[in-house]
């Protein structure tokens, strides 16, 4: 039982420091939703993705220990968490406050991940809203109202204001 919570002490301390990493990222994003460098932002996604790849490797491995610490205290795997681990290490104190506090640093950590990538999430549909804005204003400027001009048999001829409908003239 000792050896399989240094494990997950270890496994844990690996997810916090990958955490970190993407906490790092994701407030390096922020400036550049900001300044709209879509070069950059894709660099740091990629980057994001290694360390969301790393992480899936790690929580799979601190599933595989927490079920074979669930097998050694006989609990249902689907119900034993961090904080019964922590209750239940009362007789060893280094331990139970290392795992303590890794799991303070994960969930401190994950929770300002989450505003962080809600704050980036508001910018980019910010960001879309303006591209989106720009494109109608671009479309409506190239379809410029009807003239109200009538031929002889008083019905409307159906020109435009404002010449050619856009696009490249060759005669000019």
């Amino acid at each position: 039982m000792a050896s399989l919570m240094q494990v997950l002490i270890e496994t844990l301390d690996k997810e916090e420091k990958e955490y970190v990493t993407l906490l790092d990222l994701s407030k390096r994003k922020t400036p550049i939703i900001v300044e709209g460098d879509v070069e950059k932002l894709q660099n740091i996604t990629d980057e994001e993705q290694m360390v969301i790849d790393r992480l899936a490797a790690i929580d799979r491995e601190r599933e595989q220990t927490m079920a074979d610490i669930a097998d050694v205290i006989n609990r249902d795997v689907k119900t034993l968490k961090l904080s019964y681990l922590i209750d239940m290490l009362d007789k060893r104190p280094k331990e139970r406050d290392e795992l303590a506090d890794l799991h303070d640093r994960i969930k401190a950590t994950v929770g300002e991940l989450k505003t962080i990538n809600d704050q980036n999430r508001v910018l980019i549909e910010q960001s879309l809203d303006i591209v989106d804005f720009n494109l109608n204003l671009v479309r409506s400027m190239r379809q410029a109202p009807e003239t109200g001009n009538y031929n002889k048999s008083a019905d409307r001829t159906g020109d435009f204001m404002g010449g050619s409908s856009g696009g490249f003239d060759a005669k000019q």
